[in-house]
């Protein structure tokens, strides 16, 4: 389909698929209580740690077009956003256990591999997010990785493979380029972000 092309290029950057993958539409974010005690002058004293708490305003709508987009908007990021931290978490993996492989080919071996496993693992998966799923997770990918997906793959693929991958999405009308921006376009984004990642909604 369609909209698994560029997010199976996304996740081809990604890694050693020791991390098991969440499926999809049933992210778990749960406010997080941290308990525990620390001497004060002597005294032991409990303290208890949480999840940030954010508070926004209540979000108003022009018409029922605008609500039914931003309700569309919450869906999107509860579906793709566990995808954008594992990707985070594979790429960490990935870039330490390439640190113990002594030779080049050994390197580009290896990553031939997860790229093979990564689409077997991954395809099914993508054929059911959307196509604005699928351009929303590579922007997430960016906010999680501080890097855009196309500059990851690079540094671990390689520029011809990157570009490969970054032409077979354009063909779909996405781009591995595209960069999150949490300040500007992607304000409201980044608000419904830090309100899933806090169990808020």
């Amino acid at each position: 389909m369609k909209q698994a092309a560029f997010l199976i290029a996304a996740l081809s950057l990604a890694g050693t698929l020791q991390v098991s993958a969440q499926e999809l539409g049933d992210p778990t974010f749960v406010p997080m209580v941290k308990v525990g005690k620390t001497l004060v002058d002597g005294d032991s004293i409990q303290y208890m740690e949480m999840s940030n708490v954010y508070v926004y305003p209540e979000p108003t709508f022009k018409n029922k077009r605008q609500q039914q987009a931003y309700l569309r908007l919450v869906k999107n990021v509860k579906k793709t956003l566990p995808l954008a931290k594992e990707v985070r978490q594979m790429l960490i993996e990935t870039a330490e256990y390439l640190e113990t492989l002594p030779t080049k080919k050994e390197k580009n071996d290896h990553m031939k591999r997860v790229e093979a496993a990564i689409v077997a693992e991954y395809k099914p998966k993508m054929k059911k997010l959307t196509f604005s799923q699928g351009k929303l997770l590579i922007k997430l990918v960016d906010r999680e990785c501080n890097s855009t997906a196309y500059e990851a793959m690079q540094a671990f693929i390689g520029p011809v493979r990157s570009g490969m991958w970054q032409a077979f999405a354009w063909m779909f009308g996405a781009s591995l380029k595209k960069g999150y921006d949490a300040d500007g376009v992607d304000r409201l984004t980044e608000r419904v972000v830090l309100m899933v990642e806090a169990g808020q909604l």
